[in-house]
């Protein structure tokens, strides 16, 4: 790491509400990459007879276990635990024995049902866990949000560089069209797809990838007009460097500064436009582990007030990290900054 990079990281570092954001952050990220053992109706582990089975992983029939029918086992089914139990096995449950789509018919009141030793955090209008669906729903918006983020940043990027290294008519042509592109009424436009095609991951990806690649084009753009006009450019140009070679190995490093700067802005919006889709029943298929979905539940359910307080805590402190995090990035990036903080 060179001293430049060294001096970054120590600012980052000094930015102690950023840097312990960014590792809370990324606790509660690679937790919930584990999602299926932390919350399932499936055990992490079954002894049965001397052998080992992992139900996480793999389909188990009932006639594995001594069952009568060849049928997927339902290990919360009592007849099937005791069976494994006459024959001196047990099971490893993970601490939520719920999967997001588990419905629990034994629930003391209708759904939505309160929070009790059993859901802790209550059940939504259909019987299922609160808890375990925000387990799977905060996975699925951040890799969403971080897919869109990436492969947003990588099109703006290039387009951007296009635009400010040459200029001109290229540059005149590019910008009139990203002005009409940015004219148009994305979140009506995304309804509109949304509902003509039934959504999934991969296709509201792309949708939202459309109109989201712009963000950071300016950025990207001013840099290159800056930088391709120095003595070093001119110099490469001189000992008869190839244009693409320019591009990528002397002017984007300085552009790449402000690209992560604002990547963790730019990841925020993404979780924000994805849960902004589910609350209005556009975004993923019905079913889906969904923080927007949950939302519209406790909208639409205001006697069961844990459904719309549990999405809401867990969006505030989820985005709330991020933007500490991304502003202890764009302090660390910053050449004003050279002091410790």
């Amino acid at each position: 790491m060179n001293p430049i990079n060294q001096r970054r990281w120590q600012q980052f570092q000094a930015n102690r509400r950023g840097w312990w954001s960014l590792w809370l952050f990324m606790a509660l990220f690679i937790a919930s990459l584990g999602a299926e053992l932390l919350a399932n109706d499936r055990p992490i582990l079954v002894s049965y007879q001397g052998a080992w089975y992992s139900p996480v992983f793999t389909d188990y029939s009932e006639s594995t276990f001594g069952g009568d029918l060849d049928i997927a086992a339902d290990f919360r089914d009592p007849y099937l635990v005791d069976l494994i139990r006459e024959a001196g096995g047990w099971m490893l449950w993970p601490p939520i024995r719920y999967h997001y789509q588990t419905i629990n018919y034994d629930l003391p009141t209708p759904a939505p049902s309160a929070p009790t030793t059993d859901n802790w955090l209550g059940t939504d209008d259909q019987g299922r866990d609160v808890a375990a669906r925000l387990i799977y729903g905060f996975r699925i918006s951040v890799l969403f949000g971080l897919a869109l983020t990436i492969l947003s940043s990588i099109i703006g990027v290039m387009a951007g560089a296009v635009q400010g290294f040459f200029g001109g008519l290229t540059d005149l042509l590019f910008q009139r069209f990203i002005e009409i592109w940015n004219g148009l009424p994305v979140l009506y436009l995304l309804i509109i797809l949304a509902s003509v095609v039934e959504p999934t991951f991969a296709w509201l990806l792309g949708l939202m990838l459309l109109f989201s690649w712009t963000a950071l084009v300016g950025v990207v753009r001013a840099e290159f007009l800056r930088a391709r006009n120095f003595d070093y450019v001119r110099a490469a140009r001189a000992l008869g460097v190839g244009e693409l070679t320019i591009m990528v190995r002397h002017v984007l490093p300085n552009a790449m500064v402000a690209t992560l700067t604002f990547m963790p802005f730019i990841l925020t919006s993404s979780i924000t436009t994805l849960t902004s889709l589910d609350f209005l029943g556009f975004g993923l298929p019905v079913g889906s582990p969904s923080l927007g979905e949950l939302l519209a539940q406790g909208k639409n359910n205001l006697q069961a007030p844990w459904l719309g307080i549990t999405a809401f805590v867990v969006l505030g402190v989820m985005l709330s990290l991020l933007i500490f995090v991304g502003e202890a990035a764009r302090d660390a990036f910053d050449p004003r900054k050279g002091g410790m903080r």
